[in-house]
């Protein structure tokens, strides 16, 4: 037997403990009394309707009274002497079948009575076990006698007590057996549950098809959607980390590379075989290193760095940046063909410099990735109260699997590691860093053996 089930079949024993207990002392105690509370009503009642009538129509329609209202009625003339007036009475109840062994009406009473009152009275017969429960009352100068016999109650309470006994055991097997039917129901699932959050804090993102149309089926289904909440947050972390593994192995490589060359022309110029050109190759080297790891302060700078956004007209940023890479585009014999569909002033809410940066960015990128004799095609529109703006160059790779990656730090493509202007690597992922503050849609799409970057931004 289960925890749960054990917990729950001993609350319900002292449930029904306390419920048969409260039961037994109301049957014992309070239902005499309520019973003879309620006889006492009634017969108020039954007087209260027949004092008012003649006691001639009272006596004439006496048996039928008797027989509907369950009561004895006796007549006797409150002018005769109180021992006469008594025994009248009592004679009259021993004919109708009522034997009293203490009866009588004091003078006080019968005073009461013909002043108009009432005078109620219970006389108890312990040897035949009932009491007689009589209200008096004066009608047309005669007293009426209402009476009722009243069984002494004590034992018919214990037979209920008893019967109650017997109908307690009887719901406690039931109950007992009911309960370890249902607590299965539930036990059994919550089992099934607790299996799987086991599983899933070992890493191990299982689900439960539990359907019992309940809370616990609703608890099922927010497990199983922490299940895969989980899991997608385990995948994350496990390519963050995949990515972090990469990530150093660049920045290693990266930074390995110049200093073995620094290394290598300090140890020339130790041993006297500097050629003159030695200096400026560690110089170069050095200055390389500078820029990376101000690339990366940049990056990581703007991981957490506050953007100070304000409107910017978009037009003559564009242009600037344009007009400063023309001669670099002039001197690879690549051709610059810009679509400007903008109206003369076009503003967006962003930081300035950061934007800028992005442009400079995907410009330098674009240029990098060209061959001479290609063409880098840009254009920049309003379209649904947005800025579109898209850098378009050929490419012979158009698997956009390949590209997705460029924007991870350090990752550039192959083909463009040959070349002396690579860089880094670190450009599209600062440009990602600083959309993505921007709150811009971006990204990039390859067709036709043209790669195209764009972003949008809310216009004005």
């Amino acid at each position: 037997m289960s925890k749960l089930t054990r917990k729950l079949l001993t609350q319900i024993t002292l449930t029904l403990s306390v419920v048969f207990l409260l039961s037994f002392a109301v049957n014992t105690f309070l239902l005499p009394r309520y019973f003879l509370y309620e006889k006492k009503n009634n017969l108020d009642a039954l007087v209260t309707e027949l004092q008012p009538m003649h006691l001639q129509t009272i006596v004439d329609r006496m048996d039928a009274i008797e027989k509907d209202e369950q009561v004895t009625l006796v007549v006797s003339s409150l002018s005769q002497p109180v021992d006469d007036l008594n025994n009248n009475l009592l004679l009259q109840l021993n004919r109708k079948g009522i034997t009293l062994s203490k009866f009588w009406l004091t003078e006080e009473s019968i005073a009461t009575l013909r002043e108009g009152g009432r005078v109620n009275k219970i006389y108890d017969q312990s040897k035949l076990e009932i009491s007689f429960l009589v209200n008096y009352v004066s009608v047309d100068g005669s007293v009426l006698a209402v009476g009722e016999s009243i069984s002494h109650s004590a034992d018919t309470i214990r037979i209920v007590n008893r019967f109650n006994a017997y109908l307690w055991v009887g719901m406690f097997v039931l109950l007992v057996l009911l309960s370890v039917i249902y607590t299965k129901r539930i036990v059994k699932p919550l089992a099934s549950l607790v299996g799987t959050a086991e599983e899933i804090s070992h890493l191990t993102f299982s689900k439960s098809d539990i359907r019992t149309g309940d809370e616990i089926e609703s608890l099922a289904q927010s497990i199983n959607q922490m299940s895969d909440s989980l899991r997608e947050a385990h995948q994350s972390l496990e390519e963050k980390n995949a990515n972090l593994r990469h990530f150093i192995s660049d920045i290693s490589h990266e930074l390995k590379t110049p200093l073995a060359l620094i290394h290598v022309y300090a140890s020339g110029l130790q041993d006297g075989l500097d050629d003159g050109t030695y200096a400026a190759v560690i110089r170069k080297q050095s200055e390389e290193m500078a820029g990376l790891i101000d690339r990366l302060l940049e990056l990581s700078r703007l991981q957490v760095e506050t953007f100070h956004l304000e409107p910017v007209e978009f037009k003559s940023l564009l242009s600037e940046t344009l007009e400063a890479y023309a001669t670099a585009f002039h001197q690879h014999n690549i051709a610059l063909q810009v679509d400007m569909g903008l109206a003369d002033e076009v503003w967006v809410m962003a930081d300035r410099r950061k934007l800028s940066s992005v442009l400079h960015n995907w410009l330098s990128n674009a240029m990098k990735y060209t061959n001479d004799g290609d063409f880098v095609a840009i254009k920049a529109e309003v379209a649904e109260n947005a800025l579109h703006f898209g850098i378009s160059n050929p490419t012979q790779r158009t698997n956009e699997a390949e590209w997705a990656r460029v924007w991870e730090p350090f990752y550039v493509l192959e083909s463009s590691r040959s070349k002396k202007s690579s860089g880094t690597g670190l450009g599209l992922s600062i440009s990602r860093a600083i959309l993505q503050q921007h709150n811009a849609r971006f990204g990039l799409t390859v067709k036709d053996g043209v790669v195209t970057f764009y972003f949008v931004l809310p216009a004005n």
